[in-house]
C-alpha cells in the first residue's frame, strides 16, 4: 500500500486548475481524480477547501494557519505559567 502524500496548497490550487481542464474535455470526475492521482474524494473535499483561489491566496493561507498555531503554541504556554503561578501564590509564604 502506497504511503500518503501531502500535497502542498500550492500544487493543490494547481492540481485543481488541470482538473477544471480535464472537465473542460469532457472527462468524467473518476477520470480527472485518477488523472491526478488523488481520489474523487480528496478532489472534492480540494474543491471545497481551495475552490477559486490562485497560488498567491493558498500560500498566504498556509502562512497564516502556521502563524495562527505558532500564537495557539504560545498562549497555551503562557496560561500554563500563569496557573502554575497561581498554584504557587495559594501556598503559605
Amino acid at each position: 500500500m502506497a504511503g500518503r502524500k501531502r500535497h502542498s496548497a500550492e500544487d493543490i490550487v494547481r492540481k485543481l486548475r488541470r482538473a477544471d481542464e480535464l472537465a473542460a474535455e469532457g472527462r468524467t470526475g473518476e477520470q480527472i481524480a485518477a488523472d491526478l492521482e488523488v481520489s474523487a474524494a480528496t478532489l472534492h473535499n480540494w474543491r471545497r477547501q481551495y475552490g477559486g483561489m490562485d497560488r498567491d491566496a493558498a500560500k498566504e493561507l498556509k502562512e497564516l494557519r502556521e502563524q495562527n498555531g505558532r500564537l495557539k503554541r504560545l498562549l497555551a504556554d503562557a496560561e500554563l505559567e500563569k496557573d502554575a503561578l497561581r498554584e504557587i501564590a495559594k501556598g503559605k509564604f
